[in-house]
C-alpha cells in the first residue's frame, strides 16, 4: 500500500504547492480571496439589500453573529436540495448543524464552494502528513461517525468524509473502517458495540480521525468493560492472538500495532483529554485538528510549520483585539490575542464565530494561530462574572494530577457551582474548599460569596462523567463525536442532567 499512498501524495502535491506559495505573500492572497467572496456577496440578495457594489463597500458590511443572519438563512431542518437562499447565489447542497458547547443548535448552509474549501484544507493536510509525517503503510482509516441519538432524520453530514468532494471520498472509501448503517443507529449502546466490533477487526488500523478526544476514550472504555462479550462474538473473525489481547487491562498499542496517527482537538478545553490519549498511545502522533468549525476551515496543522497555519486561500480573515480594533491577517502581532471574524464561500460574511486565538509564531510570512477558547465565555449567576480564562487558571492551580476531564458548571437554585471531574486523588470536600479559595481571587466572586449570593461550590467525581454528559447532549440533538465539554459552562445545568449524573448534593 505504501506506493499507493505515495501516489496519493503526488496527486495532492499541486494543491499543497499552491498553498505553500500563498504563505509567502498572505496579504496578496487574502485580497484575492476577499474579492472572490465579495463578488458572491454582490450577486446575492443579501448584498443587494446592503447596497454592496464593490470591494470598496466592504466596511459597510455589518459584522454579524448567527442570530443576525437567521432571517436570511432558510430552514435548515426542512430544506430542499438545490434551494437558493438570500445569502449566496449558489444553491445549497445541505445544512449542517453545529454542536458547540453553548447556545441552541445552529444550521449552517453548505454550498459546493464551501465544501471545496474543506476539501482544499484536507488535501494540504494529507499531503503534509504523507511527506513529513509517519511512514504510513496500510492507509486504514477510521473517520468519525456519530449516531443520531435524538432520532431525527434531519439532513446533515454522516461522517467526516462528507466534508470532501466526491472524487476524494471515492478514492478514500476502500481504506475506511465504516460499518454499514452505523450512523443510522439511535441507541448509544448499540452504536458503541457495533463500532467496537469494527475497530477490533481492523488489525491494520493506521489512522483515527475524530473530533473530541473523549469520543475515543468512551469507546476504549466500552471495549475494556465488555471485552469478554466482544471476544466471544469475534471468535473466528480475528486471530487467536488478538482474541487473547481482549483481557483485563487491554494493551492498546498491541491491539492496533500499526496505529500511527490520531487526529483530534487538543487545545483549550480538549487539552487534558488529548493528554490522556497520549498516555495511552505514547508512540502515536496525536495531532491537533487546529481551528476547524462547521462554519469554515480556519487553520491547518502543518508538521513543517510546527503550528497551525490559517487557510488563507479559502477564507478571508479579520481579527478584533480587546479594544475593538480590526486587523488583517498580515497585521497581527506575535503573542497578542484576538477574536476571529471570518468570511467564507458559503454565504457567511464578516461572521463573528466566537473563537479566540493567539499568534504563536510566523511560518514563511504567515502568522500561526493557536485556539484559546470561545469568546465571550462568562458565567454570571448573581454578578460574579467568572471568565473562562480565569477559571482555566484556577483549575490548573488545583494540581488535579491524573485528571483528564474537568468542567465547572453553574447551578441556578440555589446559586452555586459544581466542579465535574472524572478522577481525583483528594476528596471532593478538600477540592471544593481549595476551589472556593482560588475562585475568591476574583473580586466579583468573592463579593457574591461574602454576601451569601453564592453557596459554597461542590465537587462531583465519576469516571463516567464525559460519557454521561455526551450522551445527554446527544439525546438533545447534538452530534456525539463533535461535542465539546467546556472548562466553564455559561448556562446553568439542568436538574434532569444533575439527576442523570447521580448528583443529589443540592
Amino acid at each position: 500500500m505504501r506506493p499507493i499512498i505515495q501516489l496519493f501524495g503526488q496527486i495532492l502535491a499541486p494543491t499543497a504547492r499552491r498553498f505553500h506559495q500563498a504563505l509567502d505573500d498572505p496579504e496578496s492572497m487574502q485580497i484575492s480571496v476577499q474579492q472572490e467572496i465579495c463578488d458572491r456577496l454582490i450577486a446575492s440578495p443579501y448584498g443587494k439589500a446592503l447596497g454592496i457594489n464593490s470591494i470598496a463597500d466592504w466596511e459597510r458590511v455589518p459584522i454579524v453573529d448567527y442570530d443576525a443572519l437567521t432571517p436570511w438563512m432558510g430552514n435548515g431542518e426542512k430544506h430542499h436540495t438545490g434551494e437558493l437562499i438570500p445569502l449566496t447565489p449558489e444553491p445549497i447542497l445541505f445544512y449542517e448543524k453545529t454542536s458547540g458547547s453553548s447556545g441552541a443548535v445552529k444550521w449552517i448552509p453548505y454550498t459546493q464552494s464551501l465544501r471545496r474549501s474543506f476539501n482544499q484544507m484536507f488535501c494540504v493536510w494529507a499531503h503534509d502528513l504523507i511527506v513529513n509525517g509517519p511512514k504510513f503503510s496500510t492507509g486504514k482509516l477510521y473517520a468519525c461517525i456519530s449516531p443520531q441519538l435524538n432520532q431525527t432524520n434531519s439532513p446533515s453530514l454522516q461522517d467526516d468524509l462528507d466534508y470532501l468532494d466526491g472524487w476524494l471520498r471515492w478514492f478514500l472509501r476502500p481504506w475506511l473502517v465504516m460499518p454499514k448503517g452505523l450512523n443510522k443507529l439511535h441507541d448509544a449502546q448499540q452504536f458503541k458495540h457495533q463500532l467496537a466490533l469494527a475497530l477490533l477487526q481492523a488489525e491494520t488500523l493506521e489512522i483515527i480521525s475524530i473530533w473530541s478526544p473523549s469520543f475515543l476514550e468512551v469507546h476504549l472504555k466500552y471495549i475494556q468493560e465488555n471485552h469478554e462479550l466482544l471476544r466471544s462474538e469475534l471468535q473466528g473473525r480475528i486471530s487467536e492472538y488478538r482474541l487473547q489481547l481482549l483481557r483485563d487491562n487491554i494493551p492498546w498499542t498491541q491491539l492496533w500495532p500499526h496505529l500511527k496517527l490520531i487526529s483530534c482537538w487538543d487545545s483549550a478545553n480538549s487539552a487534558d483529554q488529548a493528554k490522556g490519549l497520549r498516555s495511552l498511545f505514547p508512540h502515536v502522533l496525536i495531532q491537533g485538528k487546529g481551528l476547524l468549525a462547521t462554519e469554515a476551515p480556519m487553520t491547518i496543522p502543518l508538521i513543517a510549520a510546527q503550528g497551525y497555519v490559517p487557510v488563507i486561500d479559502e477564507v478571508f480573515f479579520e481579527f478584533e483585539d480587546e479594544t475593538g480594533s480590526l486587523y488583517k491577517l498580515h497585521e497581527l502581532c506575535i503573542g497578542k490575542e484576538y477574536t476571529v471574524i471570518l468570511s467564507q464561500k458559503g454565504g457567511l460574511y464578516r461572521y463573528r464565530i466566537g473563537d479566540r486565538i493567539r499568534v504563536t509564531h510566523w511560518y514563511r510570512h504567515t502568522p500561526c494561530l493557536e485556539f484559546l477558547g470561545r469568546h465571550p465565555a462568562v458565567s454570571d449567576l448573581v454578578g460574579e462574572k467568572l471568565h473562562e480564562s480565569f477559571v482555566h487558571q484556577v483549575l490548573n492551580s488545583l494540581n488535579l494530577s491524573g485528571n483528564h476531564f474537568k468542567s465547572l458548571v453553574p447551578v441556578a437554585q440555589p446559586p452555586h457551582y459544581i466542579l465535574l471531574l472524572d478522577t481525583a486523588q483528594e476528596t471532593p470536600e478538600i477540592i471544593a474548599q481549595k476551589l472556593d479559595t482560588a475562585l475568591s481571587q476574583s473580586h466579583h466572586y468573592y463579593r457574591a460569596r461574602s454576601l451569601g449570593q453564592l453557596a459554597t461550590p461542590k465537587v462531583f467525581i465519576s469516571p463516567q462523567m464525559p460519557e454521561l454528559l455526551s450522551l445527554h447532549r446527544a439525546q438533545n440533538g447534538r452530534i456525539w463525536g463533535g461535542i465539546k465539554h467546556p472548562i466553564l459552562a455559561t448556562s446553568p445545568i439542568s436538574g434532569e442532567l444533575l439527576q442523570k449524573l447521580g448528583f443529589h448534593g443540592l
